[in-house]
């Protein structure tokens, strides 16, 4: 039995969910947002919360019962308060800079990286060593943050590169006389 896919996701105020046949539509104040429901489990709406059931008793459709109820959370949660990540950059040189709908990152390459910002997700800049990337989807944001952090990862000598803000850099001891 899931235990997460017992629980309903109530549906807060502001936000209009929708089934129409397998696709689960969520619209709130920060966007819209869309899940094919599996044909393994069935999703039911009913006194705003949403419940996920499995069809069956068989291995998959109990695997996709409480990850689709994770998905459709993360769903609500985003088209009402949405997601973000914040970046940080450390080095001699290191900035970035939004510049119309793109983001300029300077990293210490011979030339400056221009990354094409989505339409789905916003960045901005509040200081040059900062990025914050913000969004209704989870998974994107989340990407758009993989992306930008590797293109310099962080190094265990000096910490210099680009880190999540909540990330802990292992640092390791230099070179001895």
């Amino acid at each position: 039995m899931s235990r997460i896919g017992k629980n309903p996701v109530t549906v807060p105020q502001g936000v209009t969910v929708e089934l129409s046949g397998a696709t689960l539509t969520a619209k709130g104040r920060v966007g819209t947002l869309k899940l094919a429901v599996d044909n393994e489990v069935q999703a039911k709406i009913a006194d705003g919360k949403v419940t996920v059931e499995p069809k069956n008793d068989g291995k998959r459709a109990r695997m996709l019962w409480g990850t689709t109820r994770a998905l459709v959370n993360n769903m609500v949660t985003g088209v009402s308060k949405g997601f973000s990540r914040n970046l940080e950059i450390n080095g001699v040189g290191y900035r970035a800079a939004v510049q119309g709908k793109t983001l300029v990152l300077q990293l210490g390459y011979s030339h400056d990286i221009n990354f094409p910002i989505p339409d789905d997700v916003k960045i901005v800049c509040e200081k040059p060593t900062s990025i914050a990337i913000s969004g209704a989807d989870k998974q994107r944001v989340g990407q758009v943050a993989a992306v930008l952090r590797a293109y310099r990862k962080p190094e265990p000598y000096k910490g210099k590169g680009i880190k999540y803000a909540e990330e802990t850099i292992r640092r390791k001891e230099g070179k001895k006389k």
